[in-house]
């Protein structure tokens, strides 16, 4: 990742390690970060974005967590392999993500229909 893929919004009712979380775990489950790509350092993430490192770590740590990546002295930070066999989504993940984007898209001043518009846009997409 040269760049970087997330970007936070202070003035959101999000928290800033959350929405770092969010978009990464989206860019990952999407497969636009693929296994064994490598993340920014959790010091490089920070700055770029203009914050605490504590922020990065804490939503790295999360990502680890729901083992979407993983972390290796000398290796780096970088995107974990899928689980092996059929993938079905974690109900929680899923809510997780459904409140994140909710919450994003009402900051935005999006009302409940316009929210429902978007999503339904967003499935007729194919990747």
């Amino acid at each position: 990742m040269s760049e970087p893929a997330v970007h936070v919004d202070t003035t959101s009712q999000v928290s800033p390690y959350e929405q770092i979380r969010a978009q990464l775990a989206a860019l990952i489950v999407s497969g636009r970060l693929t296994e064994g790509e490598r993340l920014p350092t959790v010091r490089q993430l920070a700055a770029d974005l203009g914050l605490a490192p504590g922020t990065v770590a804490r939503a790295y740590r999360e990502l680890e967590a729901a083992e979407l990546i993983r972390t290796r002295r000398g290796a780096g930070t970088r995107v974990a392999a899928p689980p092996p066999g059929p993938t079905r989504p974690d109900p929680g993940q899923l809510a997780t993500l459904a409140r994140d984007f909710t919450a994003s898209a009402r900051a935005l001043g999006a009302d409940p229909e316009a929210v429902l518009d978007a999503v339904r846009e967003a499935l007729e997409e194919r990747p």
